[in-house]
């Protein structure tokens, strides 16, 4: 196997991952509530990461006594990003979920543009203007499906664009700090602040009531699906091209919609799937085309 493919095989691998995410932490809502879930995740992967340093590498340890005050933000601001896109999950379902999140690479993109003097290419124009119109016919369509629920819609989109908004900021962190701390203590610190943070808001008594086997799939899923993604993400980045990755990472989302419809079609009733109509699919479509475009996966001629 080519470099390449290993490459494409683990970007597969990371938007798979992230594809079944949204759908699994609506399930894990039938038993935990959504802060409970945040705080699981990120206890889990850093524990799972913390164990891995003090066996192999003991001296990256040494950045929790005194972490930057930089990475200590970027944390703060990614648990924002998780809770944000869970409580879009509990009240707007995956697929409205998957679709708004993408205001987060756009609006990085932006950033980009205004503050690392980033060049804006024809292409990325007509994406960001693509991806506008995109949210809001899609959000319009999302109106007409919960009639009498505009305000249950609303304050998920809230929650969504409150968690993209933060996942901006952390992303901006994260390409400074990337330079002078290597990415795994970076992660460690990350991990280690939310765990932290979301202890007066987790109900822990939820978890002595688990008796069955499945819930603890669950548990273990989500939690290790954060230190799986990432990692196949290191390793695609590793042997493939990032426009090439970036394309398959940003078009996540299609899997998502791919699983609930094979929900609805088994007559699966593991949470309420609502169909999602023609138009609909319309309006994601335009979103993901224009954020594929907006991050300048295919940018060349410049204004």
């Amino acid at each position: 196997m080519t470099d390449s493919s290993k490459g494409l095989l683990y970007a597969i691998t990371t938007a798979s991952l992230w594809g079944a995410l949204a759908i699994v932490l609506k399930i894990s809502l039938n038993f935990f509530d959504p802060f409970t879930v945040v705080w699981w995740r990120f206890t889990m992967a850093f524990s799972v990461l913390a164990s891995w340093f003090l066996i192999r590498k003991p001296a990256y340890l040494r950045i929790l006594k005194r972490p930057p005050l930089k990475l200590l933000l970027a944390g703060l601001l990614l648990g924002i990003n998780y809770i944000g896109f869970m409580q879009g999950v509990h009240y707007t379902g995956p697929a409205v979920t998957q679709v708004m999140i993408q205001v987060g690479p756009l609006s990085l993109a932006v950033i980009g543009f205004v503050f690392f003097k980033e060049k804006l290419s024809w292409l990325r124009a007509v994406g960001f203007l693509l991806a506008i119109v995109g949210f809001v016919f899609f959000y319009y369509q999302q109106l007409q499906r919960m009639l009498g629920e505009a305000d249950l819609l609303n304050q998920g989109v809230l929650w969504i664009l409150f968690g993209a908004w933060a996942w901006t900021g952390y992303a901006v962190l994260n390409k400074i700090l990337v330079k002078t701390i290597p990415s795994a203590q970076i992660n460690l610190v990350l991990y280690g602040v939310p765990a932290l943070l979301f202890i007066p808001f987790a109900d822990f008594s939820s978890f002595a009531s688990i008796h069955s086997f499945w819930v603890v799939v669950i548990l273990l899923f989500m939690g290790g699906n954060t230190l799986a993604a990432y990692g196949s993400l290191s390793l695609a980045l590793k042997y493939a091209e990032a426009n090439k990755i970036s394309i398959i990472i940003t078009s996540n989302p299609v899997i998502t919609f791919v699983l609930l419809e094979v929900l609805l079609w088994a007559d699966v009733r593991w949470f309420d799937v609502p169909s999602v109509s023609f138009l609909s699919y319309v309006g994601a479509v335009m979103v993901l085309a224009g954020a594929v475009l907006a991050i300048g996966v295919f940018s060349k001629r410049k204004f």
